[in-house]
């Protein structure tokens, strides 16, 4: 079951640029940075608040690492803006396939790791009026036992 929006993907051609932007007339700050070498991207997570299932809502900002990327080919057509929104679901496996099953392409067959962690797939944005959506379990909190 889908519980709450995960994040804004926002494509960029300056990570930093675009961070500053955020922090400077938001007030948002980084969360978390990471390259993702197998989607080609730059990212920031810029969390916005907590959530009542335990996770969190950000904006997620994406440059491209190389222009073959899916993010730098949509970048490249598109411009800057809004690439995909995210729902968080306890079990991106089953919320996936269920979805599949309603006749919605889910582009991977298995989830892949996404940021922070997660697991992740992406559903196919001809059947979802127009709008790539993710769906995302988030990784296990780190444990405080010493």
């Amino acid at each position: 079951m889908l519980t709450r929006i995960d994040h804004i993907g926002i494509a960029c051609h300056d990570l930093d640029a675009t961070v500053e932007f955020y922090r400077a007339t938001y007030g948002f700050e980084v969360f978390h940075t990471e390259v993702n070498e197998e989607q080609g991207v730059r990212e920031a997570m810029l969390k916005i608040n907590e959530t009542s299932d335990g996770g969190a809502s950000y904006i997620q900002l994406l440059e491209p690492t190389r222009e073959d990327s899916a993010v730098g080919k949509w970048l490249a057509k598109n411009g800057e803006g809004v690439h995909h929104i995210a729902f968080g679901t306890e079990d991106v496996d089953s919320d996936s396939q269920a979805i599949r099953d309603k006749g919605v392409r889910v582009l991977y067959d298995q989830p892949r790791i996404g940021s922070m962690g997660s697991r992740i797939t992406f559903l196919h944005p001809k059947d979802c009026h127009g709008v790539l959506t993710e769906l995302v379990t988030s990784a296990p909190p780190a444990s405080s036992e010493h």
